[in-house]
């Protein structure tokens, strides 16, 4: 008798569902009402598709798109896990919808999961960062910045991206977007914000921000909260204080990015700056 474990986590991102799931069953066709996205973390699995039969190894990333009936099997009867995330359709064309703004037509373009398996290990990588983030209670805008990342790469053309606003405009508008972050770091901040303050949509916000500064405007964040943090620890606050104050969730939560970053902890920094 084969059992079936699915775990349903947490998520993090309005109208995204993660779910875990280990598994050696067959799964009798059927359909989703939502769009699915994942990757098959162990296992191989055999199942019908919109496109026809298809088989997925370890590192596939897995889709379906709403309404389209499909079934799983295990290849070789083994047992096959996989972590996969459903988005509410509103989600997905909202994302598709901005993705695609500034493509002659391309608003009104529908979006789908052309690729029901596929070995693509860079998709395979974000994806799996997504639903650590959506899982984990990651920021918004980290989340937001991956989940356009994601249905660019899963939905679009493959290897093929929109174009960025023109050259003029983006110097300007990116920096309205960092000013909004430099002018206080703990804000909350999703992408939407950014694009509303420099007049882009989300995904031009996105690549335009990394080409002017080198970083994602979560990574530039991070970095000017980290900034925050060791002045305020040099001015002689406590660790609770400068993890609260600089926007992170919790002391522990700045202790490794400041790790990650300078290779030394909080606590040692505070000591070398005679304020512990």
């Amino acid at each position: 008798m084969t059992t079936a474990q699915f775990l349903m986590q947490r998520s993090a991102i309005a109208g995204v569902q993660a779910v875990a799931a280990r598994s050696g069953r067959t799964f009798a066709r059927h359909t989703h009402d939502q769009f699915g996205i994942g990757v098959l973390r162990q296992g191989a699995q055999a199942s019908h598709s919109g496109r026809g039969p298809v088989q997925a190894g370890p590192g596939y990333v897995i889709t379906v798109n709403p309404g389209e009936v499909h079934d799983g099997a295990p290849i070789g009867g083994g047992v096959r896990a996989w972590q996969m995330l459903y988005l509410d359709p509103e989600v997905v064309a909202d994302a598709a919808a901005d993705i695609w703004a500034c493509w002659p037509g391309g608003g009104s373009r529908q979006f789908e999961f052309e690729h029901p398996a596929q070995d693509r290990p860079a998709l395979a990588r974000d994806l799996l960062a997504l639903y650590a983030h959506a899982t984990g209670g990651a920021p918004a805008l980290a989340c937001g910045e991956l989940l356009l990342r994601v249905l660019a790469q899963a939905g679009g053309p493959r290897g093929a991206a929109p174009p960025l606003a023109p050259r003029h405009a983006v110097p300007g508008a990116i920096r309205h977007a960092r000013g909004l972050i430099d002018d206080d770091p703990a804000a909350v901040l999703t992408l939407a914000d950014l694009a509303g303050a420099c007049g882009l949509s989300r995904f031009q916000v996105l690549r335009a921000f990394a080409r002017a500064t080198g970083l994602t405007p979560h990574a530039y964040q991070t970095q000017r909260r980290l900034q925050l943090a060791r002045q305020l620890i040099r001015q002689g606050a406590s660790l609770a204080d400068a993890a609260a104050q600089g926007g992170f969730s919790d002391q522990s939560h700045m202790t490794r990015l400041f790790v990650r970053a300078y290779g030394v902890s909080p606590g040692r920094y505070a000591l070398a700056a005679g304020r512990a």
